[in-house]
This record gives C-alpha cells, structure tokens and sequence, in this order.
C-alpha cells in the first residue's frame, strides 16, 4: 500500500487548487472514464478499457510505491474530500533507484481539464518534491520525454521548467516517432 502521502498545488487567479496522492481503487471508475478520450489513448503506452483494467492499472500503481521505483500521483481538482473533488489527472515519476542521478517523468490531463494549467502545476509540485526527497539518494534530475508530435506537452514540459535537451530516435511501439527529451536539474 502507498505511503499517505498528498502534495497540494495551490489555486491561482485562474485555476483552482490541485491535490496529489497515490491512486487507489477507488479512482477506477473515473480512470476508466478519463481514459475514453481518443486524445489521451494516442499517446498514452497502457490502455485502460474496463473495471478490470483500471483495478491492475491501480495495482500497478500500489506496486511501484511498495518498490519506491514508480511514484504514480492522481491529480484532483480541489483538496481532498471536499465535494467537489475530481480526477483530473496523473503525474508519475519512474526509474528511480538509489545512486542513480536521473528519473524519467511523466504525465496525462483528462480531456476536461486540458488547457486549464493541470498538468504544468501538476507536473512542478511533483518535481519539486522528487528533486528534494531524492537528492540524498542521487538523483540530480529528471527527465521528461514526449514524441515530436506533441506539442502540447513539450509546452508542458517548458512551463513546468524542463529545458529541450535533444531529440531521440523512434523506438516503436511506444515511440513511432523521434522523440523530444527535456530535463530538469537540481537547483542544489
């Protein structure tokens, strides 16, 4: 089971406030939902098309926390427990492991909050976090990798601070295309 764990991000004159924590079985409903947009299923690498889907994916998730290796945040509109809470989003940091100087990040918006500043906000709370938490154990930076097709997250990764460091080579399935790395260090 995951630590209890929530990061906040706080509301803005545009947006409202964002908490993260660790996913739990009873995002599965919602995670189903999110993940009948056609926008997400292009990029994203699992799919997620039932119950049954969603609860391994959560599982997963629980998973990556036990073995400190993969850090899967939901991200929710408002505070937690408050009434209007909704599933807006994820935020994971993998390939950690101690003495090792760099993790790869990742993330999605649910097609109802695209354009609304989630995932950017989402995205600094959780790097912030990562880079202060981890540093006793190595890690120097964090990696961010998208296909060059998609713009919107390299505008993500720009607003979230992770400068363009490259491009890399297609390696399909997951990356049809070359891809754009973005790296973000420790200020430290």
């Amino acid at each position: 089971m995951p630590p209890h764990i929530t990061l906040t991000a706080a509301a803005t004159t545009t947006a409202p406030a964002l908490a993260l924590r660790p996913w739990r079985a009873a995002d599965v409903a919602a995670l189903v939902e999110i993940h009948r947009d056609p926008g997400l299923r292009r990029w994203a690498t699992s799919r997620v098309d039932s119950e049954e889907d969603g609860l391994r994916w959560v599982r997963d998730q629980e998973r990556g926390w036990a073995a400190g290796e993969r850090l899967g945040f939901a991200v929710l509109k408002a505070a937690p427990g408050a009434p209007q809470e909704r599933l807006v989003g994820s935020v994971v940091v993998k390939e950690l492991s101690p003495g090792k100087a760099s993790a790869e990040v990742g993330y999605w918006t649910a097609a109802s909050a695209r354009g609304q500043g989630v995932a950017p906000r989402a995205l600094e709370v959780v790097t912030a976090w990562s880079l202060d938490v981890f540093r006793a154990q190595g890690l120097e930076r964090l990696e961010l990798l998208h296909q060059v097709d998609n713009s919107a997250s390299c505008r993500v990764a720009e607003k979230a601070g992770y400068g363009f460091h490259g491009i890399l080579p297609a390696a399909p399935p997951a990356f049809p295309l070359d891809g754009h790395l973005h790296v973000r260090r420790s200020a430290a």
